[in-house]
């Protein structure tokens, strides 16, 4: 065995002797960094090599939270957008409700404005459908006569003169528009008195005034109002507006159209007047077979219909 062989463990200072060396120069430096500030320039310069290094290892979290918020945020955009569209369709339907209601009450006003010398003498009535005919202007009330209505009667709108009642069920009733084929109702120009017949054409919705003479004072634009000389339809009801006046010398009556100033197709609701028809007028002389002249009899005043 040779002499000069080197020994297997080095010797050294004991661990403790270490642990309590390390432990004073530890405290040393917390001491002159706590006094002194003596570190300050080295936990700068390792805040500078360390914070990218840092921020790279939190990058693949931040990335994952990043994207579940956003798909969270998307999830949430998403239903708040559906709540939005469900509520906004509700608010349109009360929104449209709304107007109908206010349409239908200024509607309502301007009805009762209309004609204030009758009074409350009528009934609204809504209009529910078309007469089953396509080629006849008639419509159909909601009324009949369980509510007290009759044939006869004006039915008007917020505008002027709409129709007649032509035929009365017990719950519904069927009106006559005025523009319809020969029906007829006497009218007279605000302008100047003068009195015609208005009869419908049955045609493009307009109405008819025949014979009028040539020469007669009547132009377009001139209103036309009821007459109440047939004691049906009170008289100053708006009837329609003179729109053509074709004055042929070759003829004895001139050609003469009008527009109907209401028309079913604008409205929802009508009022048939139920005024009393006029009391005792003069009937024409009626003779008999025998040749002798007998008053026609006179019909008695019917009771207000409210």
């Amino acid at each position: 065995m040779s002499a000069y062989q080197e020994n297997f463990f080095s010797r050294g200072p004991s661990a403790l002797a270490r642990l309590t060396f390390f432990s004073l120069v530890a405290i040393a430096i917390m001491i002159a960094d706590h006094r002194f500030q003596a570190l300050a320039f080295v936990r700068l310069g390792v805040s500078v090599v360390l914070t990218p290094i840092e921020q790279l290892l939190m990058l693949p979290g931040k990335l994952v939270q990043r994207a579940s918020l956003h798909f969270a945020d998307q999830n949430r955009l998403v239903a708040e957008n559906t709540a939005l569209k469900a509520q906004v369709l509700e608010l349109s339907a009360g929104h449209q409700q709304a107007q109908l209601i206010r349409a239908e009450r200024k509607y309502f006003e301007s009805l009762g404005d209309a004609n204030k010398r009758l009074g409350d003498r009528g009934l609204v009535a809504e209009i529910i459908r078309d007469a089953r005919n396509p080629f006849v202007r008639k419509v159909i009330l909601d009324k009949g006569s369980s509510h007290g209505l009759r044939p006869g009667l004006a039915v008007i709108d917020g505008n002027g003169v709409i129709g007649q009642l032509t035929a009365v069920g017990v719950l519904t009733s069927e009106v006559t528009l005025s523009t319809e084929k020969d029906q007829s109702i006497p009218v007279m120009g605000l302008r100047n008195g003068l009195r015609a017949i208005a009869v419908g054409s049955g045609r493009d919705g307009t109405i008819d005034i025949p014979f009028i003479p040539v020469g007669a004072d009547i132009q377009a634009g001139d209103a036309l109002v009821t007459s109440g000389i047939d004691g049906t339809y009170p008289a100053g009801l708006s009837v329609a507006t003179v729109m053509n006046v074709d004055r042929n010398p070759a003829f004895q009556f001139a050609k003469v159209s009008a527009k109907p100033v209401a028309g079913t197709d604008q409205q929802r609701f009508v009022k048939v007047l139920t005024h009393e028809e006029l009391k005792d007028y003069p009937r024409p002389d009626v003779k008999p077979d025998d040749g002798k002249p007998v008053r026609e009899r006179v019909v008695p005043k019917r009771r207000e219909i409210r």
